[in-house]
């Protein structure tokens, strides 16, 4: 046992003797309890693509109206998560997630009462958009800076496949209760599953490992961890001052933008829509949806494990390019259905968010353990805005072309522009990451 100053805390770090037993690191039971909160919060995420129809039919509300609503709960969603980034190292990852998932519970709960679209606008627009961006994949990005440094890129790809995958996995259950018992269901599930998260939150997430008198897996005995922040507001946009005159901060943002416009703000949200044009029942849809969130656990994993192997930009053409040709193919691939749209799915899922952990190396790599994470909540707030564009803007396509064709080939040629867009970040590390070293524990 020695005594060291870390992060500004004096602290009692063990040290383990070479004959000793090897011990399972804290920053794995943070990894678990990381992935319960995101796979269990990861309904509010489903539900906009479950609403379109019953709300149209009880209320007349069109595609377009839903999409505005969805459009606002996106672009928080995303503009939280600079923000969010810098109340976590500011107050904690513990205080932040337990606010984050009542103010999701509160406003699921509110939207079974709504009866008018700025209900709508209001509650799953803004507050369940503003709560859940302190749950989007900022939050797995922090985790992972914060507490690993070998295995951050597998650590991320598995945080991010909580969430994308849950939200596809839940739509089968969600479309089925708002086919039987009605729409209202939905929001008072997503509600419980929220509250239900919270005291597994409060019992084993920590901070940070200095708090326990730990170093991150994997670091070594000289590593300097994040500072805490005084001002989250300043921390945030100063994060922004400095990347904005970096050019690969650009192309990271725009390649993030086409990820959002390619995949939650238009097949998240439409799919089950589109589906419906081809005369699929909601429940065949969501199953499609569901194997889509199969093959992202793999995918996503995957390019974790990829990203803390070969170069991550080179990762980033890859997916992009194969997604965009996947996209050219989807609505061929719903008029005929069967093995076509099986293999779609497959691809597909396979890419789903396979771009995420790619996306954070790259922060991270180029703006270093500190700022990185808050850069990474300014580009994620492009995913999202593109989301939002795609998401409103595909129901107003729909409502007036009569099909989705048109969408899923704008996005197509998006995400090619975006693949030639990442092979000008090959070579962009500019500051150097903690040299990983051979773990204590496993």
């Amino acid at each position: 046992m020695r005594d060291a100053r870390v992060g500004g805390y004096h602290a009692r770090v063990l040290t383990t003797p070479t004959n000793a037993p090897r011990r399972v690191h804290y920053a794995w039971v943070i990894f678990v309890t990381a992935f319960i909160t995101l796979l269990g919060a990861a309904g509010f995420r489903s539900t906009p693509a479950i609403l379109i129809d019953p709300l149209r039919d009880e209320f007349g509300w069109t595609r377009s109206t839903v999409g505005t609503a969805v459009s606002i709960n996106v672009i928080l969603f995303g503009l939280m998560g600079p923000f969010a980034a810098a109340l976590q190292l500011r107050y904690g990852l513990r205080r932040i997630t337990i606010g984050a998932l009542a103010v999701i519970s509160l406003g699921a709960l509110g939207t079974t009462q709504m009866s008018a679209p700025w209900h709508l606008f209001l509650l799953w627009g803004a507050v369940v958009g503003a709560g859940s961006g302190c749950m989007a994949t900022v939050f797995a990005s922090t985790v992972a800076a914060r507490w690993f440094v070998a295995r951050r890129g597998l650590v991320t790809g598995a945080l991010t496949a909580a969430t994308a995958s849950g939200q596809l996995i839940f739509l089968p259950l969600l479309t089925r209760l708002a086919d039987n018992y009605g729409w209202r269901w939905v929001g008072l599930s997503i509600a419980l599953c929220a509250l239900a998260v919270i005291p597994i939150v409060a019992l084993f997430l920590r901070n940070s490992p200095a708090e326990m008198g730990l170093l991150p897996y994997g670091a070594s005995a000289d590593y300097e961890p994040p500072l805490s922040m005084t001002n989250p507001i300043s921390a945030a946009f100063g994060a922004l001052n400095e990347a904005r005159r970096d050019g690969i901060f650009w192309l990271l943002w725009g390649s993030f933008f086409v990820c959002g416009l390619s995949t939650t703000g238009l097949v998240q949200v439409h799919f089950l829509s589109a589906a419906h044009d081809h005369h699929l029942s909601g429940s065949t849809a969501a199953g499609y949806l569901a194997l889509i969130g199969v093959f992202d656990v793999v995918g996503t994993v995957t390019s974790g494990w990829f990203t803390d192997r070969y170069d991550p930009a080179k990762l980033l053409v890859f997916y992009y390019a194969f997604r965009g040709l996947s996209l050219l193919v989807l609505d061929p691939a719903l008029a005929s259905g069967g093995y076509g749209l099986l293999g779609f799915m497959a691809f597909y899922g396979l890419d789903w968010v396979a771009t995420v952990p790619p996306t954070v190396a790259l922060c991270v790599q180029r703006f270093g353990v500190q700022r990185g994470p808050l850069v990474y909540g300014w580009v994620f707030a492009g995913h999202q805005l593109g989301g939002a564009v795609a998401a409103a803007g595909a129901g107003y396509l729909r409502d007036l072309t009569g099909s989705y064709r048109s969408s899923f080939i704008v996005a197509g040629a998006f995400c090619i522009i975006a693949a030639v867009g990442a092979s000008r970040m090959t070579g962009s590390r500019a500051h150097p990451v903690e040299a990983p070293k051979a773990p204590v524990g496993v």
